[in-house]
This record gives structure tokens, sequence and C-alpha cells, in this order.
């Protein structure tokens, strides 16, 4: 039986601030510099067969602190990059909502129906992360791999995976450096 151990990227100052990050590249800030090393410290027991990570720099930092300490190489794949946010990416949520307020409050309670401007739809990033997980199953059919990604791919595995209620893409709640372990 395959595993998944997927991980969530340590804080930057935009998670702080509220602005959306999407595949703007912010780095990590000295919070999730921290949490990238005590989440590093959680895992040191854990054999890992392979490591994978979007390439976006603040999910890079995170899988390259765990690992170095895992003692694992590290692969980055941009099928595991946060959804393209198209012109949402860079604002603070008040400001988008100011400019796109139908469309936000559809995003905020339909997010299958939505794609923001010039960005990408739910189902384009499904289509992608889900692209990969399957090569990465066939590739390692009864092994563990750990995946450093971001909230909305991980959201859609977990759809996956585990059954949840599409809708759940946009209420499930995952903080920085979130990980857990997902039997396929």
């Amino acid at each position: 039986m395959a595993q998944f151990l997927l991980i969530r990227h340590g804080q930057t100052d935009w998670n702080v601030a509220g602005r959306y990050q999407g595949q703007a590249d912010p780095p990590l800030n000295a919070t999730g510099w921290a949490q990238a090393r005590e989440l590093a410290d959680k895992l040191k027991g854990i054999r890992l067969q392979a490591l994978y990570s979007s390439p976006l720099l603040r999910a890079l930092q995170t899988a390259q602190v765990v690992a170095e300490k895992l003692q694992i190489s590290l692969k980055t794949d941009p099928r595991l990059m946060e959804i393209h946010q198209g012109d949402w990416q860079t604002r603070l949520r008040a400001e988008i909502q100011a400019l796109y307020p139908e469309l936000f409050r559809t995003w905020e309670n339909e997010p299958w129906q939505v794609t923001p401007p010039g960005g990408e739809s739910l189902e384009e990033v499904q289509e992608r992360v889900y692209q990969l997980m399957d090569e990465i199953l066939a590739q390692y059919p009864a092994r563990l791999v750990g995946i450093v990604t971001h909230r909305i791919p991980i959201a859609l595995l977990k759809m996956r995976f585990q059954g949840l209620d599409p809708d759940a893409v946009r209420t499930l709640e995952l903080p920085n450096t979130y990980y857990e372990l997902i039997r396929c």
C-alpha cells in the first residue's frame, strides 16, 4: 500500500498579512524557517522513499530543510504549485473583495464555479496534481513518499484519498507546516 506524507510549507509574511500568494513567490519568514526546522525534527524517524516539492520558494525552502534532516534527495515538480490566482495574486483579501465583490463571494461559497481573473480553475489544479500523484503511485506502489506543497493541492489530495466533499477545498483548515499521513 502506497502512502503519502502531505506537508504544507512554512509561514511567509504574506500568510500573516492575508495576502494571496498563489504562484507568486515570497520566501519563508523567520517563523516559517523555525517551523520548517521543527517539522524536520518531528519527521526525523520517518523513512521516506522520495521527497517531492513544489518549486515555489516557500515550499522548496521547507522541503530543503526536511530533505537535509532526513538525508534524502529532493525532486521538484511544477504540478505541485499552488493554484494560479491571476489578478488576485499579491493582493490582500479586502482588496479582492472590493475589486471583485460578486466573483469573490462566489469563490468563497462555490469555488468550483469560479476561476480568478487570469488564473486557474480548481479543475485545472486538480488535473495536474492528480496526474503527478498517479505517476508517483506507479513509481512507488508500496512506499512512503513525502509531498511538500500548498493548501489547495493538499485539500484536493485529501478529497481524492479521503473522500472529502469537494466544497471542503475552500474551508479545510491546513495551517503552515501541517502534515498528515495518507494511505492510498
